[in-house]
């Protein structure tokens, strides 16, 4: 029998980004446990969906998160991605980069 999990792979994603605007593919595709070529078309999916949005800067690139987008799932559509990553990142005891203009509970909802 196969291993699953509550987090999709597209979730467990951006959470890294959270984590770390600067991460490199490679560590993303170590911490979701997938080939390094999956990992690049998980993050250009969550690019082109409006999840994400990347910046090179030198040789590397920076992610930056958009929380207020809503959760691709039927019913729940009306979560914002970023009420997730905050449990996720509180739960580890790490500082949650969700709030900032255009991220309160009223701007969600739009």
């Amino acid at each position: 029998m196969a291993e699953w999990g509550f987090l999709t792979n597209h979730l467990h994603a951006l959470y890294c980004v959270a984590r770390h605007p600067g991460i490199r593919i490679r560590e993303i595709a170590e911490s979701i446990g997938v080939q390094e070529r999956a990992a690049h078309r998980i993050v250009a999916e969550l690019v082109e969906g409006g999840y994400l949005t990347r910046r090179r800067v030198g040789s590397r690139n920076f992610y930056e998160l958009h929380p207020n987008q809503p959760l691709r799932r039927e019913g729940l559509d009306e979560v914002a991605v970023g009420e997730i990553l905050e449990v996720l990142l509180r739960r580890k005891g790490e500082a949650t980069p969700m709030r900032g203009p255009g991220t309160s509970d009223e701007s969600r909802r739009r």
